[in-house]
């Protein structure tokens, strides 16, 4: 039972992995080209961050998030805690059990 359900599954893992490895080369362009051009767009950075939070499962993906968020946070501190708030609560199993035992 248990590895007919690893086999139905290990497609979908790999297509996740694979989807992820498109996703990289695409905001690794985004974030490269925020940070070179030194742009001050809010709008267009939380939207980038928005959308790589759907990838950060991902630790290259997670790099580029944190490394967009470490830009982020000379323009608006306070909106960057935020996106590190929202990957916490998508992604971090270890912020989770904090979570859990202080309550």
């Amino acid at each position: 039972m248990i590895d007919s359900l690893v086999e139905e599954l290990l497609p979908i893992i790999e297509s996740r992995n694979m989807l992820a490895r498109e996703a990289e080369a695409v905001y690794a362009a985004q974030v490269d080209d925020i940070i070179r051009r030194k742009c001050k767009d809010v709008r267009h950075i939380e939207l980038t961050l928005t959308y790589m939070l759907d990838f950060c499962f991902d630790d290259r993906m997670l790099a580029l998030f944190k490394k967009l968020c470490r830009y982020y946070y000379q323009i608006d501190p306070i909106a960057t805690a935020s996106y590190i708030y929202f990957y916490r609560d998508m992604w971090d199993d270890e912020y989770h059990r904090e979570q859990e035992e202080a309550s």
